[in-house]
């Protein structure tokens, strides 16, 4: 049997279904649009099946058979990551993509040196960065969009494990001119009205 796709192919098409845009896909994924364009033509050639229904100034939208393409194409990405996964196992090896979604108020932060340890340990695992709010990272975990998530401890859902990595103080903030500013600490009494 002669496959008329490849995983690329499939991910560049997952990646327009969640982007909306070729532009966007294009950005997320690392490569050009001209790229992102030509393997959704080559899969609805393939196939013959037209996956998007192009609005000029809304982006793209999938059509129905094309959000039951896309359904299954997610399905067998899952299904090759797996296959990966084993075959490292087997080998001993750590490799693939490793997909962190993190908060946007520390991403800056913590994602950097976080990558260029993880790389330097594992270097043939690609790092795939991801940074949003709090409701993105949980939606990319549940639809398998992220492998892993940096986020506070709060409303965690409880479908998810939780591993504390590092405890983060709080912080009052205030103006200057706060009774409370020149205060080295303060105790949540202070803070009621």
């Amino acid at each position: 049997m002669t496959l008329r796709f490849t995983l690329r192919q499939l991910e560049y098409l997952v990646a327009v279904a969640d982007c909306g845009s070729i532009a966007l896909a294009a950005e997320r994924v690392n490569v050009s649009s001209p790229s992102i364009s030509a393997a959704i033509s080559q899969l609805e050639a393939s196939f013959g099946l037209q996956l998007f229904i192009r609005r000029h100034a809304q982006g793209l939208s999938l059509t129905e058979g094309g959000r039951q393409f896309t359904q299954t194409a997610r399905q067998v990405l899952a299904q090759a990551s797996r296959l990966a996964d084993s075959a490292a196992q087997i080998t001993g090896r750590v490799a693939g993509p490793l997909s962190v979604g993190c908060l946007m108020t520390f991403a800056q932060v913590l994602l950097p040196q976080l990558r260029r340890s993880f790389q330097t340990a594992c270097p043939e695992v690609t790092f795939l960065q991801h940074e949003g709010d709090q409701a993105e990272l949980f939606e990319g975990l549940r639809m398998a969009r992220l492998d892993i998530a940096l986020s506070y401890d709060l409303d965690i859902p409880p479908e998810m494990d939780f591993l504390p990595l590092l405890p983060i103080p709080p912080h009052a903030l205030m103006s200057p001119d706060h009774a409370l500013a020149g205060h080295r600490s303060v105790t949540p009494a202070d803070l009621a009205p």
